[in-house]
Parts: structure tokens; C-alpha cells; sequence
């Protein structure tokens, strides 16, 4: 298509790092996936990446109490302000260091934010447009260590902050006559949360030693007083004094003392400790990670580092159950508004679990690949994704509602290459462990094992347009072996090559069977001619990656020397080749020593695929960028940057000059170990924490790239997960052979006049959906047929395309089911003729109306079976009120034969 397609989803990555929360409503979870969010719709099951990106990964996101709002916050304390109604950035901010938290006043009029060892308050954005979204409001001193947690009281008078000195701070929002600050020891270990109780002053403080304490504050809410206006005067003068020598307000500063003195507490707020709980009792539990309170159903839910959680019934701490969800640390935990579910947020394997604690049951469990995604294939009417990864698992995703449906766990290592069957009921896997797996879709299990004679790892797979016949090339013996997929056995080994194979495709025309390898060749071998070589295409540099055009006339080889060459394979004559060597401008590695203009010289594209209609390819590699060129011209049409986080590796094109010391680069020294398990400061004798952690940037890369068969949109596995580009996403508008006489009033005006072809065209040529849908819902049912008899041939591909995205969000289900029948049986014969540029539509269209039939059978099915249920209980009960009727019948006769005796 003309218009670039837009980024539309982020599958196979569901949490990274970060909190986790609920939406105002409960329903729906919002995820830090890297340096985006998404939005997990828990009620309708659906899952949405927003089209927003923040600079490095986000480290916490703070939702405002209308839930219109949300600030995400990362790693070096860079801020966006984010409409959630409106998906897109309203503001950015920077505060100059790390955040570690972040959280929203009850009543949304302030919210507050913990770095080094302050807290910040700064006035919420409203709903005025302001030159300067984020105002500061005041600065709290008074811990001598980072901050590590914050929380409101109900009415947004106070708020307490935790912090890695051990200590918890209690500071008014407003300067409280008994209440500007209070401190609170108790524990031994870092402040991990604290939490108010519901409409008080009352406060639970946990540490990551697994304590928790309870305070009880000798004054209620009602019971803060304002300050007298003398004394806020006075205050307020001397702060404005300090001020005109600064560049700009700093807001009020507020001091605390860990211990004041007599006369500073007299009349003040106090706190005493009612009483100190141990989780870990048995000593079977270590570090206390993460926490959440629910204020109105008193429900604490405590996780840990082996990955248990806890759930305990406050102010009594009653355990109500115990329960293990991973064997990773839990890392955020959410509770949502009406205590019902709960989040769970596991950043070493990437889990995303929601859990339901009355019932115990699971409404949300999935989970990316833990390492990085290496292959993935499109189901052939392009609804499924299936993705293999280097953790050895196969992942099966749903393309509309963006979530796993199963994992195929029998590999036993990284599966390096993934494919559907034509028929899209079975997806094979090759793997390093030496085998060829297929797995059923109907049933979810293993049925077929392939294998080679002697143990081989496996690089590459294809199977032939029937999926009888299956293929994996070697990357040690050099050999490509065939399967039979009905009995499983191995039909034939292919020798020939002298290096490893890098590739193999077979034309989804014909019985040929392509395969490319490190040994400079790409060989064609005739499946119907006994596997002989049917052709030997030479090149000048190792073949990385070999591709069969949809309708299997021409074939792209990419090489180690960058270049992209296409061949009629029939001929083995080359017809073109693009040099697409400087299009991936590759970025600089931390640690590298050479230039990234000197290191893209040896780089080159690692994977290729044509568009469903085969005018253009996609080309990737090791880079960020993703290109598409169009194949007749030989140029590059776009460039797509799958990713700006810069906390991966070989972002930028050059070294950032203060990293670079007299010693070398920074990124040499490994700051990060003092991370989640890693040990902060190591000392002699120090035991906690794992010496073994290390720090590092994972490195940007595409691994394979795949064409939806719709032609609508395409995907890409990255280091950041699988990345979908559509053209569904966005209004644009894209007028077809427009006239000045073509307007929606004049549409609107034929329409009236019941000339429904004209009006019809009219749209079209506008192309403004609405419109088009407006005026074929306004067609009576009757004059369908007659329509679509006289609708010329252009307009009748631009119709099927509409009816495959109008039954994607439709309810005129038999309406649009009439329009797509009589379409296809009056112009079947012609269209046929155009099959191969066709084919993505119809498959579209297969797609749309495939997911409403199998909506449809499974509500029948259930009604069905409801229908035979009530049949079945009025049966009974009619056989019941029959024997009852007979029993009465016998009894009377029995009485009236006493009488006559």
C-alpha cells in the first residue's frame, strides 16, 4: 500500500519492570512493557500497546484518580504526562535524577514523587491548558538515605513516605499546625511500603526483612489543624525573601528531624507502635519485595523473592492463604478498586499474572519469551502468530486480541526456526536439541517428533504449500533431510552443500524447494524429479537468507556482503539487486572500538520477506531499522525504527563523549549490580544478594520479519518483543480518482434519491470509511443483487476489502454475509483472473468472517446444549407428573372398589 503502515501492537513481552495498576474502573491493567505500556482489558480480553515511547525503560507510572491520566517515569527520571483517552503525550518533563516512585492525591489535585533522599509535591495537571504542566508545590527533607515508597491519606491531607534509611516519614501536605513531619523507626531493613488505614492516621510500615508494624496516631483526620495565619505569614515572607535571588521558585521547603526536641513535639500529632509482625515465622521465606493494601477490605497481599505471596486480613494479621505463582522474584503487586483481583508482576521471566483470591482462580496468566524471540510464522489467514524463542519455547499468540493461548514447552533448546501448515491447524519447530517438532491445534500437543540419523542441530525449516513434506537444514553435517509428515519418516538426505545451511523456502507454486548456505550457492532441488539439483545459483559472498515470491516466479537471496539480489529461478538469470548495505545504519555498541560507520561496512540483512502481493520486500538485520524497498524500481520506499530505547545496546550511531574516560568507557565499570538480587556494596562479610549478577544492555536486533497473508499489516521479532505495523491503525485520508463534484452532501443527496451504485462509487472515491459505511448500510437488503451486478470491476476489490474490515467491527453480520455472496458468486469468474493481486483481500476477508463463525458455532453450540437441558428436565418432570397422576388414578380405583364391596 501507499500509506506506511503504523505501529500497532506489542506481542510476546507482557511485563519488563516497573508497578503495575489497575484503571479507575478495575477491569483493565496497565503494564510497563520496556520503554511503552499496555493496556491489558481484562473484562473484554483484549490487550493494546500505546503508540508512545519514553527514552530508556520505565521505571514507574503514576495514574491519576479520573484515570485520564498517567506520568510514566524512566530509568534517568524523564517524564511524560500521557492522555490514556487520547493515547498520546500531552507533556514532558525531566527531574535530573532517578525516580523511584510515584503516586497521585486521592482528590487529584497534587501528586508526589520520591528521589534521592527527597520527596517531591507538585500540583496535578489540570484540565487548563498550561504553558508548564508540572509545578512544584513543596520539598521534603528529612531521611538520610533514597526513598523508596509513597502513600495518601483518603482526604489528601498527608501522605508517608518510606525510605532505605529504615525509617518512615509522615508529612502534612498542607503545614498542619500539630503535623509538618513525623519520623518513625521500628525496623531493621529498607522500608519496602507503607500504607494508611482507610479515613485515619493510622499507618502499617513493611521491610524488605519480612516485618511489618503497626502505628496508631493519637489524632484523627479531623483533628489536623490549619496553621495560625501570623505564623504562615511570617513563613512565607522569609521564603520569598530566599527566593528573589533564584532563577525561578523553588517552592516551600520543609526540613524534618529524625529527633526533635521537647518543646518542637508539644501539641504536636504522636504515634506509638500497637504492635511488630514476622512473616517469615517458619524461616522459610526470604526478602520481602513488594507489597499492596486494599483500604476497604483490610487485605494485605505481601510477595517475596522465591516468588510467594501472602495474604493477611489487617489490623489482626490473619493469614488467609499462602501460595507460590513463580520461582521468580515478584516485583510489583496491584490491587484493583473492589479488592477482587489482584496483579502480579515477575520481571526475571517477564509474568504477568492477575489472580482472584475468593475463588482462586487465574483471570490473567501469560508470559513472554524470557530470552529473545528468533523466528515467528503467520497462520495462513493471518489470525494466529506463532513465535519460537531461545528459551526453547513455542508460543501460539491471537493477532486481535494480542494474547498467548499456548506455550509448547518439548523442546529442549532455542528453537531456531517456526511455520504453519497450510491448512493452519499444525505449527513445526526446528531446534538446536536435534529434533523437528509438530504440534496440533486442536488438541494443543505434540503428534509428530522428526529426527535426523545421527544428532544434528537443525538452522532452518520449511514445509511445501500441501504440508506433506517437511525440511530442516543442518548447521553442523551440512545436510538438508526430508520428512513425510503423515508417517514421520525420513524420505531423504540432501548433500551437496559444503557449509552450513543458512535458509531454506520452497515455492509455494511448484515442488522446488530452495535452500541457501554459508558455501556461496543457493540450489534448487525438483521434489518430483528425486530431489536432484534442478539448479545451482552461484553468488560472491556466504547467503544469509532466502525467500520465494507469492506467486513462487522470482526468488530474493541476501548475502554477508549486504546486498539483496532476485533471480528467475527457472532461468538461474539474476533480474536486479539492491545494495542495501548503508540503509541499516548500524549503531555503536558501548564496548565497541571501531566506528559504526566502519563496523556496518561487514554488516548485512538476516532476514527477508515479500509483501502479499510480492511489489515490495522487507529487509532486516542487526540494526533498528527495518527497510522496505520496492523490488521493480530498486529504491528503499520507508525506513521503519522499531525501537528508540536507549537502554539497549547499539542505539546510537556515536559514543556519548562523558562516558569516555583516560581508563576507557564507563559502561566498562558495572554500576548496576546493586539491582533486584545483585549485591549493593560488596563488602567483606556481606552474604545477602547473588555475587554473580551482572549488568547488562541487551542489543538491538530484528531476528525475523513475516508479511501478514492479508497484506494489512506486518510483524517483526526484536530484542523488545513482536512488533506488529498495520495499516488499520489511524484516520488518513486517502481520496481515489477525486472530482470537485464529490462531497459527503452530495453523497448524502444521491443517496437520498435512491441511486444507491452512484452513491456507493461516490464514496469510494471520497474513501472516507464512515461515509462508505453510512451509505452501504442505507442499501435495502432486496437490491443487494442488483447492485453488485452493475458495480464496475475496480470498485468491486475496494468493496471486499471494506467487508473484511466491516466485519472485523460490525453486528450486521447477515447483512454484510448477503453483500460478500453476491459479490463473489457474480464476479467470481473475473476476479480468478486476478487472483495472485487478490489474494491478500480474500484472505482478509476469510480471516473476518472465519472469527465470527467460530463466535457463532460456539454460542450455538452452547444454546444447543441449554435447549437439550430444558428438553431433558421438562421431560422429567412430565414423567414425574404422569407417574403422579396414574399413582392418584390406582388410588381411586382402589377406593371406589372398598365401596362397592
Amino acid at each position: 500500500s501507499l500509506l506506511p503502515p503504523q505501529f500497532s501492537g506489542l506481542l510476546g513481552t507482557v511485563y519488563r519492570r516497573g508497578n503495575l495498576s489497575f484503571t479507575r474502573d478495575g477491569s483493565s491493567l496497565i503494564s510497563p512493557v520496556g520503554n511503552r505500556i499496555s493496556v491489558f482489558d481484562l473484562k473484554n480480553n483484549k490487550c493494546e500497546t500505546l503508540p508512545l515511547a519514553t527514552r530508556l525503560n520505565i521505571v514507574c507510572v503514576g495514574l491519576s484518580p479520573d484515570g485520564r491520566l498517567a506520568i510514566l517515569i524512566d530509568e534517568e527520571g524523564a517524564a511524560l504526562l500521557v492522555s490514556l483517552i487520547g493515547k498520546c503525550v500531552i507533556h514532558r518533563f525531566y527531574f535530573h535524577k532517578p525516580v523511584h516512585s510515584i503516586s497521585f492525591s486521592p482528590d487529584g489535585k497534587k501528586f508526589a514523587i520520591t528521589k534521592d533522599n527527597v520527596a517531591l509535591m507538585y500540583h496535578a495537571p489540570g484540565k487548563k491548558r498550561e504553558f508548564n504542566a508540572f509545578v512544584l508545590d513543596k520539598t521534603y527533607y528529612g531521611p538520610y538515605d533514597e526513598t523508596t515508597c509513597i502513600d495518601w491519606t483518603d482526604d489528601s491531607k498527608c501522605f508517608a513516605v518510606g525510605s532505605k534509611d529504615t525509617s518512615t516519614w509522615v508529612f502534612g501536605a498542607e503545614r498542619w499546625a500539630n503535623l509538618i513531619y513525623y519520623s518513625l523507626g521500628g525496623h531493621k531493613d529498607i522500608i519496602v511500603a507503607c500504607f494508611f488505614e482507610e479515613n485515619s492516621l493510622d499507618l502499617y510500615t513493611i521491610s524488605q526483612d519480612a516485618a511489618l508494624c503497626v502505628w496508631q496516631c493519637d489524632t484523627e483526620l479531623d483533628g489536623l489543624k490549619p496553621m495560625p495565619p501570623k505564623d504562615a505569614a511570617k513563613e512565607k515572607n522569609a521564603e520569598e525573601n530566599d527566593e528573589e535571588f533564584l532563577e525561578e521558585p523553588k517552592g516551600e521547603e520543609i526540613h524534618g528531624k529524625a529527633n526533635p526536641n521537647e518543646q518542637e513535639t508539644r501539641c504536636k500529632v504522636k504515634y506509638s507502635r500497637v504492635a511488630k509482625y514476622f512473616f517469615n515465622k517458619e524461616g522459610d521465606f526470604n526478602n520481602l519485595t513488594s507489597a499492596a493494601y486494599h483500604k476497604k477490605t483490610h487485605l494485605l497481599v505481601t510477595g517475596f523473592a522465591s516468588g510467594i505471596f501472602h495474604l493477611h486480613e489487617l489490623p489482626d494479621f490473619n493469614l488467609i492463604h499462602s501460595l507460590s505463582i513463580s520461582d521468580q522474584r515478584i516485583a510489583s503487586i496491584s490491587i484493583n478498586c473492589t479488592g477482587d483481583w489482584i496483579a502480579f508482576g515477575c520481571s526475571g521471566l517477564g509474568q504477568l499474572l492477575v489472580w482472584e483470591w475468593q475463588s482462586e482462580s487465574y483471570v490473567l496468566k501469560q508470559q513472554g519469551h524470557f530470552n529473545s524471540m528468533v523466528s515467528l510464522a503467520y497462520s495462513p489467514d493471518g489470525q494466529y502468530i506463532v513465535t519460537g524463542g531461545e528459551d526453547g519455547k513455542v508460543k501460539v499468540w491471537n493477532t486481535s486480541s494480542s494474547f498467548c493461548f499456548v506455550t509448547f514447552t518439548e523442546h529442549t533448546s532455542g528453537v531456531t526456526a517456526v511455520t504453519f501448515t497450510s491448512n493452519g491447524y499444525v505449527v513445526l519447530s526446528a531446534s538446536q536439541d536435534g529434533t523437528v517438532r509438530a504440534f496440533d491445534l486442536h488438541r494443543y500437543r505434540n503428534f509428530r517428533t522428526f529426527t535426523s540419523p545421527r544428532p544434528t542441530q537443525f538452522s532452518c525449516l520449511a514445509v511445501d504449500s500441501s504440508g506433506e513434506i517437511v525440511s530442516a537444514g543442518s548447521q553442523d553435517s551440512f545436510e538438508i533431510f526430508i520428512w513425510s509428515m503423515q508417517s514421520g519418516r525420513l524420505l531423504d538426505v540432501l548433500s551437496g552443500h559444503e557449509g552450513p545451511i543458512s535458509s531454506l523456502s520452497f515455492n509455494p507454486m511448484k515442488c522446488v524447494l530452495a535452500s541457501a548456505s554459508w558455501d556461496k550457492t543457493v540450489k534448487l532441488w525438483d521434489m518430483l524429479d528425486s530431489w536432484r539439483t534442478k539448479e545451482t545459483l552461484i553468488l560472491n559472498s556466504d547467503v544469509l537468507v532466502v525467500a520465494f515470491r507469492p506467486d513462487g516466479k522470482e526468488l530474493a537471496v541476501a548475502a554477508l556482503n549486504g546486498q539483496i539480489t532476485f533471480w528467475d529461478h527457472e532461468n538461474a538469470v539474476q533480474t536486479g539487486s539492491i545494495e542495501g548495505r548503508h540503509d541499516l545504519q548500524m549503531g555503536r555498541k558501548e564496548l565497541d572500538k571501531i566506528t559504526a560507520k566502519q563496523s556496518a561496512k561487514g554488516k548485512s540483512f538476516t532476514t527477508l520477506c515479500y509483501s502479499a502481493d510480492g511489489q515490495s520486500i522487507l529487509a532486516g538485520g542487526l540494526s533498528k531499522f527495518v527497510c522496505i524497498y520496492n523490488i521493480k524500481e530498486q529504491i528503499l520506499m520507508k525506513k521503519f525504527e522499531i525501537s528508540c530505547n536507549f537502554s539497549l545496546d547499539a542505539m546510537e550511531e556515536y559514543l556519548d563523549r562523558r562516558k569516555m574516560t583516560e581508563f576507557g568507557s564507563m559502561a566498562l565499570i558495572d554500576e548496576g549490580a546493586g539491582g533486584e538480587d545483585g549485591v549493593a556494596i560488596p563488602l567483606p562479610g556481606v552474604k545477602r544478594g547473588d555475587m554473580s549478577y551482572r549488568h547488562f544492555k541487551p542489543e538491538i536486533r530484528v531476528t525475523c520479519l513475516r508479511f501478514s497473508p492479508t497484506g494489512r499489516s506486518w510483524a517483526a521479532t526484536t530484542t523488545e518483543g513482536l512488533l506488529i505495523y498495520s495499516l488499520d491503525s489511524g484516520l488518513i485520508f486517502d481520496p481515489f480518482e477525486l472530482d470537485m463534484d464529490i462531497t459527503p452532501g452530495n453523497i448524502h443527496k444521491t443517496l437520498h434519491q435512491k441511486e444507491y451504485t452512484m452513491a456507493i462509487i461516490m464514496a469510494f472515491k471520497l474513501n472516507e470509511k464512515k461515509l462508505i459505511q453510512e451509505v452501504i448500510e442505507a442499501v435495502p437488503s432486496n437490491e443487494i443483487d442488483v447492485i453488485c451486478s452493475s458495480l464496475p470491476e475496480l470498485y468491486v476489490e475496494k468493496l471486499l476489502e471494506f467487508l473484511a474490515s466491516a466485519f472485523e467491527i460490525s453486528c450486521h453480520l447477515e447483512f454484510y454475509l448477503i453483500w460478500a455472496h453476491k459479490l463473489l458468486m457474480l464476479h467470481g469468474q473475473k476476479l480468478k483472473t486476478r487472483s495472485v493481486r487478490l489474494l491478500p483481500v480474500i484472505q482478509f476477508l476469510q480471516k473476518s468472517i472465519q472469527r465470527h463463525f467460530e463466535d457463532v458455532s460456539k454460542l450455538c453450540e452452547w444454546n444447543i446444549y441449554n435447549i437439550k437441558y430444558a428438553l431433558a428436565i421438562s421431560k422429567q418432570r412430565g414423567m414425574k407428573r404422569l407417574a403422579e397422576e396414574t399413582s392418584v388414578d390406582e388410588d381411586d380405583l382402589d377406593s371406589d372398589s372398598d365401596f362397592l364391596m
